[in-house]
């Protein structure tokens, strides 16, 4: 409980939180701070005093009004071996390495293409949205999956280092349908299969994802759709 005598003086939320998949005495919280924390229930019962922290030092250079805000850790999920945890802020998701507790080992860029409307991302409230992420169902395959916005969701392949953006939506949702991979362009001239960062539809965005636990399913929803979609079948 990290709630102050003065709610005036409230300046830090808990944000997420999950056990360790193997060890029942180790959990992760994150909090509106972009900070992880990894309690111990063997040392304590009472887990005010964490046993790890994990922060990346901000760059001042890129410093700005929204930092705080977009920093904020909006889910924490364990790798299935438990050595690692993804986390999921505005702009990025992170991996971590438990011990190295400086910095993540990798950083996965969301929608960098936001950067530069988060004034009117404040303005409707958007940029306090809270998107999840979920690892694939075994740590070898190594891809990651999290929403976006104009009912996108990206993967981020760890071991090949691709990422792809996909889009759920009912005019491409045919049975045995093929998902074909979507470009966002920023400024400059558009090309015939882009759409343009000014023509997102900020309303229609994936915040829920989900993977099988052993197949190549995964679950997305899109506002009030589920969508199912699974890997090619021969």
């Amino acid at each position: 409980n990290i709630k102050p005598a003065n709610m005036e003086e409230l300046t830090e939320v808990i944000t997420a939180a999950e056990f360790h998949p193997h060890h029942c005495n180790t959990f992760v919280y994150s909090s509106s701070k972009g900070t992880i924390r990894l309690c111990d229930m063997r040392t304590a019962a009472l887990c005010d005093r964490h046993a790890k922290f994990f922060e990346e030092p901000e760059d001042p250079s890129n410093r700005s009004f929204f930092s705080e805000i977009i920093s904020s850790i909006s889910d924490v999920k364990f790798s299935h071996s438990g050595r690692y945890i993804m986390t999921r802020d505005y702009l990025t998701v992170k991996v971590w390495d438990l011990n190295m507790e400086n910095r993540p080992i990798e950083t996965y860029q969301v929608h960098d293409y936001l950067r530069s409307k988060l004034c009117s991302l404040y303005e409707n409230d958007c940029i306090f949205d809270k998107f999840e992420c979920v690892w694939n169902g075994s740590d070898r395959g190594g891809v990651i999956m999290t929403g976006s916005y104009n009912n996108f969701f990206r993967m981020f392949d760890r071991n090949t280092k691709r990422d792809v953006t996909l889009e759920a939506s009912r005019e491409n949702s045919k049975p045995r349908a093929i998902l074909k991979p979507r470009k966002v362009c920023v400024g400059g001239k558009r090309r015939k299969d882009e759409i343009s960062v000014d023509s997102l539809d900020f309303s229609k965005k994936i915040l829920h994802t989900a993977w099988h636990p052993s197949e190549n399913i995964i679950a997305v929803a899109a506002t009030n759709n589920l969508y199912i979609f699974q890997d090619k079948v021969n």
